[in-house]
């Protein structure tokens, strides 16, 4: 398959042209994009009762990378709404479903699936206080958190959080407190991605809200094959809920894939994503029609698209067990593979 690569320069700029303000469109907190006005109409006869019609005024519409490089322009047999898909057997290494698979393109807070997986590896103690700071606060997207500057939280608090609930603040709390700090961890998060063979991903930043954190749908799918053998992230990922004490305040998350708590479901690992310029994404591990497989999709149009892509897929899988064409292996997890950490 011809490999699509964007460039992203060029992208940003004829983005940034159409793009709303920079507060919109984080997956945390969405922007409706629609302004509401009373428009009043003439009055014929005194008897003749008002009426008030609700005018709605569209905003400049916010297209993704994938949007301005046409990817949505393809078309595929399960009519998915994610530009992007991949869909693999975990056991076979066989690609069942491809779509736009080496598009490079933004992933938003899919990236923190890679920010927990150095932060499980490191052995860190998940019981060490870490207390969320200025730094912490998004000034990239402007998005919300309910996690306020100084409180306080064990590691491992914040990592529950932050993947399964997305929580911004979490995330680059853990990067920040890494040992060496920031710029070694997200130095870390690409050599991670190099010794996995995901050669198209890079990262800038560990919560996904710059659209310079990029990667394909078959790097992804490698990340996701790798992470599921982490007990930790596979449970964390996975949870339905979880309740934080914060000074006199009990804080209720919940996660931001619903389909952990569908019972027709049964989801090894997953992580969700949103910027305006990924659009909707998801990966998952789960088991279906009696296969392990992955999946990935990226840059779905519509809030609730990349749930209702998955549900197709699973449709068809259970219709069509039968597996398609074969594909480059996935990386194993190895021993080897894990990255030394600096713990002075």
């Amino acid at each position: 398959m011809k490999r699509l690569t964007l460039h992203l320069s060029a992208i940003a700029i004829i983005w940034s042209m159409v793009a709303l303000p920079a507060h919109a469109g984080v997956e945390r907190g969405h922007s409706s994009g629609v302004k509401r006005g009373v428009v009043k109409k003439p009055v014929a006869k005194a008897n003749v009762v008002r009426k008030r019609a609700v005018a709605q005024v569209a905003t400049p519409r916010q297209l993704s990378f994938g949007q301005l490089a046409g990817l949505h322009g393809a078309s595929d047999a399960l009519a998915l709404r994610s530009s992007v898909a991949l869909v693999v057997d975990q056991d076979t290494k066989e690609v069942l479903f491809s779509k736009n698979e080496s598009a490079v393109l933004p992933i938003a807070s899919i990236t923190k699936l890679m920010t927990g997986l150095l932060v499980s590896e490191a052995r860190l103690s998940m019981d060490e206080m870490i207390t969320i700071s200025q730094e912490d606060v998004d000034t990239e997207k402007g998005s919300s958190s309910r996690l306020r500057v100084g409180t306080e939280l064990t590691r491992g608090e914040l990592l529950h959080l932050a993947l399964m609930a997305s929580e911004n603040r979490a995330a680059h709390a853990l990067g920040r407190t890494y040992p060496g700090g920031m710029a070694t961890f997200v130095g870390l998060m690409n050599a991670r991605a190099r010794m996995l063979g995901m050669n198209d991903t890079r990262y800038v930043e560990p919560t996904g809200l710059s659209s310079r954190n990029q990667s394909s749908a078959r790097d992804l799918a490698t990340l996701v094959n790798f992470a599921y053998g982490d007990p930790v992230l596979r449970e964390l990922s996975t949870s339905t809920g979880y309740q934080v004490e914060v000074g006199h305040r009990t804080l209720q998350y919940n996660n931001t894939n619903r389909l952990v708590k569908n019972p027709a479901w049964d989801i090894g690992l997953q992580k969700t994503g949103y910027i305006s310029e990924a659009g909707q994404c998801l990966v998952m591990q789960a088991k279906v029609a009696g296969r392990k497989l992955i999946m990935v999709f990226l840059d779905s149009a519509g809030k609730l698209s990349r749930i209702a892509d998955a549900e197709r897929v699973k449709r068809w899988i259970e219709s069509n067990p039968a597996s398609l064409t074969r594909a480059t292996p996935l990386a194993a997890r190895e021993p080897e593979h894990r990255v030394a950490v600096n713990r002075n």
